[in-house]
């Protein structure tokens, strides 16, 4: 039973997160010969300010690429 957890930043639609369920099923489907129904993906959604990037929190790497 693959299991893959995916954590990203918050932001992503409806539709984005349906495609990466979609294509990382297809993926285990297609290299490792695993069944879909038995595939389990979580999303997990982290707010800016719980993420940290290049030694500063996300959302303070965002402000200062603006």
């Amino acid at each position: 039973m693959p299991y893959i957890n995916v954590q990203i930043t918050k932001g992503a639609s409806r539709d984005q997160k349906a495609q990466i369920v979609k294509e990382f099923t297809e993926t285990l489907v297609n290299v490792l010969g695993k069944k879909p129904e038995h595939t389990h993906i979580v999303i997990q959604e982290i707010e800016d300010e719980n993420w940290g990037y290049a030694g500063i929190l996300t959302d303070d790497y965002r402000k200062q690429q603006q």
